[in-house]
């Protein structure tokens, strides 16, 4: 019942923003599309169809997800998935019927603008935010 049509963007915490910014700006090509550093922490980078989201870990996002990256402490914070239009309620009753909790669906922004997403979590607890394409 769900297709996944592409990945939308993934979420990385960081506590070094600037080598993180060069690498994937100056090395790999990707340019800085949207920051929000007050609010949340956030500076989204443009990588072809998709966003790679830096979010340093002392900002308010950033603890959420623990201390610095290590090799004990997350640096992921979460991937998106954009899936072919469905319903709310189909996609909830879908995920439901799985034993998958879910929550409310959001309007946040990602990689094709804003538009309603989930989180869910896989098997092993990683957070995957299934966004409905537009």
């Amino acid at each position: 019942m769900i297709k996944i049509a592409a990945i939308d963007h993934i979420v990385l915490r960081t506590s070094h923003l600037e080598s993180m910014l060069y690498f994937y700006c100056k090395i790999l090509g990707c340019e800085i599309e949207r920051k929000l550093p007050q609010q949340t922490g956030l500076t989204q980078l443009r990588a072809g169809s998709a966003l790679i989201d830096l979010v340093t870990i002392d900002s308010q996002l950033g603890r959420v997800g623990g201390g610095p990256p290590s090799a004990k402490e997350n640096n992921v914070d979460h991937f998106c998935l954009q899936i072919m239009p469905i319903s709310e309620h189909d996609m909830r009753q879908h995920l439901n019927s799985f034993g998958i909790e879910t929550g409310d669906f959001i309007k946040r922004y990602g990689a094709q603008g804003f538009g309603n997403s989930i989180y869910i979590l896989d098997p092993d607890g990683n957070t995957v935010e299934l966004r409905v394409q537009q």
